[in-house]
């Protein structure tokens, strides 16, 4: 039982590589790694693609690879850093081989079960519009603000990630916060 393999003392970070190291024999351990991080892989795939079926695949992919790949993770870095890796490239692959998409008009008639028609609408809305708006922004402030805010990695992890200084993350994220404004207010200003 997964209970009895992580002591409550230790980190998270401890916590996770524990979990990881005994996910190699114990599949109740990769569960758990699972269910701590698909939200943030989840919302990572959400925020790039605007689209749930793409991002569900996506997040699915994250994870089979996460698994194929899990003793190449030595703990030297969060779990969240590393799994966010992977699903970037994920994503980089995903992007490098899509076709056009279907009209805006064609997916709002689809409706979703968890949500009354209006706000599943309006919410669909919401995020092919964030997912436009982070297409125009320079793909490193995009990454950024999605390790960031969709992500919940800290600048700390998302410049382990990146391959980057703390200091150049908190630039790409503040700049990349400032053109996403700059295009949201544009485009509503347009819409009234």
């Amino acid at each position: 039982m997964i209970t009895h393999m992580v002591e409550q003392t230790e980190t998270p970070a401890a916590s996770d590589l524990a979990l990881a190291r005994n996910a190699l024999a114990d599949e109740d351990a990769f569960a758990e790694l699972y269910r701590r991080y698909v939200p943030r892989v989840y919302r990572y795939h959400m925020a790039h693609t605007g689209n749930v079926n793409d991002a569900e695949d996506l997040t699915s992919q994250t994870f089979i690879a996460a698994l194929e790949g899990l003793r190449s993770y030595r703990g030297d870095g969060s779990f969240a850093a590393w799994i966010l890796g992977i699903a970037s490239k994920k994503r980089l692959m995903f992007f490098r081989g899509r076709k056009p998409e279907v009209p805006l008009d064609d997916a709002l008639h689809l409706p979703s079960p968890s949500l009354p028609t209006d706000r599943a609408a309006h919410q669909r809305l919401r995020l092919e519009a964030l997912a436009r708006a982070l297409k125009t922004i320079s793909p490193e402030r995009a990454e950024a603000v999605v390790l960031s805010y969709f992500g919940g990695l800290s600048n700390q992890e998302i410049a382990a990630t990146l391959r980057k200084s703390e200091a150049a993350v908190k630039m790409l994220v503040s700049r990349g916060l400032q053109d996403l404004r700059e295009r949201t207010s544009l485009r509503m200003e347009v819409e009234l």
